[in-house]
């Protein structure tokens, strides 16, 4: 089992139900269990159109290839309606991304790992940091905590507010 970190994001329609729906489909995958969520942040779009987003990272485990796992991603995303293609990066129900993969570095035409610009945005490294703050990137020096202070003192215009837990989906 590897320890993958998943970045999850959502500008459109109910934003919270979208991450929930997403979170469940992991957490009930064949392959892939959800250890441990962050909490949920608001955020300005960046270099995307529309709302503001929510954003969370997840701590999951799975016994599926890098490759295999992005399938199961872009799987949930159609089935939560995400629209790709177009001209510019449109809004989006949901999006999935690979953030870590174990301590691998990955580098091939579906998937790059680590995420090539986590470390440059804040929506990421604050949720990233809030799961896990003493985690060392791959290639990195710095620990998560203090990449996200650090883009926190660089880029204060960049709104980012802690909206609290993800609230679980009714059993």
């Amino acid at each position: 089992m590897t320890t993958v970190f998943i970045g999850l994001g959502s500008n459109l329609g109910d934003r919270s139900d979208f991450l929930r729906r997403a979170l469940d489909a992991l957490d009930r995958g064949d392959f892939t269990a959800v250890e441990d969520v962050s909490s949920v942040f608001e955020t300005s779009p960046l270099d995307v159109t529309g709302e503001p987003f929510l954003n969370a990272v997840a701590r999951i485990r799975t016994s599926l290839s890098a490759a295999a796992l992005m399938e199961v991603l872009i799987g949930i995303e159609t089935s939560l309606g995400r629209e790709r293609g177009g001209k510019g990066t449109l809004p989006r129900t949901i999006d999935l991304d690979v953030l870590l993969f174990g301590d691998m570095k990955i580098q091939d035409t579906l998937l790059t790992v680590p995420h090539p610009r986590m470390t440059q945005r804040r929506f990421v490294m604050e949720p990233l940091a809030e799961l896990a703050p003493g985690l060392i990137i791959p290639g990195e020096v710095r620990t998560a905590r203090e990449i996200a202070d650090d883009l926190g003192r660089r880029h204060p215009d960049q709104v980012v507010r802690n909206l609290g837990p993800v609230t679980p989906l009714s059993s």
